[in-house]
């Protein structure tokens, strides 16, 4: 009997959900310079390869300040600025074309790899790059010239799309073109928002150096609102990578990922995990609370066996939760349930019962089964109901905690006395909204 690798049966079995999600979906993918030079760079290569072999549209923006500063470097030409952006003049263009199109090559040679016994073996990789986008000067700007630094002016989304159709990678460089034929500077990360913007991606990943999705704590913030990312551009806005997030986020990107370059395998443990290794900025909140439908009962049942196994929860056959499922509320993430509880208003009464309230064990502790019991407690109000029961065994702290009043069996509606279960001997707390 060959030893087996449980640990990696279950993360691909975990994975599997995600690789469902992504085939089809169009993901515009930031590096800066800096990667390429890494020694990691092969790495990062070998798993966009993979992502691009598992169905994935990608558009790739490569950024190339440290190759473009060395070359300026190497020709001994100046090196200008204003306000944190390049002033690029005659010398400096000719170092930037230089640089990029090296640069570009490079990726282009990595992508092409095929060697037996490498991650690559057997990719067949096709990469396509071009004049995809178009570009206009920025001017002169408080007196200073920036001469053939630029901005983008549009993106040929038709030219994009037709390649991402024939199953190629999008290569894009931060270079720009203008329709009299001057080529100007770009920042990468400008050319990253704009391309996911203009194709509707449904991703923009933002491979950073460092985490910049941090606290004042220095602890990384797993989801962000644009509001979180304008209140954190409030105390230091010099952060390019956050501004590029909130600006795609606005315009359409529902969700924009940056990760740490650092950590090995971040592109894949962002897409292939529920939690990720980066932070996610959305418009939308990233734990989802709704009703529960049919198709919600295997979640709920693989939530809820393991505290009823242990007593926590009375047992529900599939088949009561089929018929009472309109009754439950869930939060979902990423596709799985993590939370749920059920309704159940006494009609004539102005009570309802909370019940089944469960929290996944990952995220115990992170205000899930408040936020639950928040959305519960308005859909109580809605329904007219002044007061909350809920009978429990082990949590009565909890409750207590969340404004939950001790009472009597004799408080109960009728209906909840007469289906009391002695032998559980729950204890009865009341809560009035």
């Amino acid at each position: 009997m060959p030893k087996i690798d449980q640990q990696f049966v279950e993360w691909f079995r975990s994975a599997s959900p995600y690789i469902h999600t992504h085939r089809g979906s169009t993901i515009v993918v930031y590096f800066g310079g800096e990667a390429i030079g890494s020694e990691k760079f092969p790495n990062l290569i070998h798993d966009l390869a993979l992502l691009s072999s598992l169905g994935m549209r990608l558009v790739v923006v490569h950024g190339a300040r440290p190759q473009i500063e060395n070359r300026l470097e190497i020709n001994k030409v100046s090196q200008k600025y204003s306000k944190g952006l390049r002033v690029t003049d005659l010398e400096a263009l000719s170092c930037v074309k230089e640089a990029v199109g090296a640069t570009r090559v490079e990726i282009e040679a990595l992508f092409s790899t095929g060697i037996v016994n490498s991650p690559m073996a057997g990719a067949q990789i096709q990469v396509s790059s071009g004049n995809f986008v178009t570009a206009r000067p920025l001017g002169v700007r408080d007196g200073v010239d920036f001469c053939h630094t630029g901005e983008v002016r549009r993106v040929d989304t038709q030219a994009i799309t037709r390649r991402l159709d024939s199953g190629e990678i999008v290569l894009v460089s931060p270079v720009g073109y203008s329709p009299t034929g001057e080529v100007f500077n770009l920042s990468s990360l400008d050319v990253a928002s704009s391309v996911a913007v203009a194709l509707e991606a449904d991703k923009l990943v933002l491979l950073t150096e460092g985490n910049k999705g941090i606290d004042a704590t220095g602890q990384l913030l797993q989801q962000m609102s644009q509001k979180d990312v304008e209140n954190l551009l409030e105390s230091d806005s010099s952060i390019s990578e956050l501004l590029c997030a909130l600006t795609a986020s606005k315009h359409g990107v529902e969700r924009v990922h940056l990760i740490d370059r650092a950590i090995s395998g971040g592109l894949l443990l962002e897409l292939f995990t529920r939690d990720g290794v980066g932070t996610l900025v959305s418009a939308a909140p990233f734990d989802a609370i709704h009703q529960a439908t049919v198709e919600d009962i295997g979640g709920i049942m693989e939530l809820i066996s393991p505290l009823e196994e242990a007593g926590v929860l009375v047992k529900r056959s599939r088949e009561k939760l089929e018929i009472e499922i309109k009754h439950f509320t869930v939060m979902e993430r990423e596709h799985a349930i993590i939370a749920c509880g059920a309704l159940y208003a006494y009609e004539n009464e102005n009570i309802a019962e909370l019940a089944c309230l469960a929290v996944d064990p990952t995220y115990l502790n992170e205000g899930r089964g408040e936020l639950l019991l928040a959305e519960m407690e308005k859909e109580a109000k809605e329904l007219g109901t002044i007061e909350l029961f809920v009978l429990t065994t082990q949590s009565a702290h909890w409750f207590i905690e969340r404004g939950f009043t001790e009472g009597k069996i004799e408080q109960l509606p009728h209906k909840k006395q007469s289906l009391y279960n002695l032998q559980r001997n729950s204890k009865v707390f009341f809560k009035k909204l």
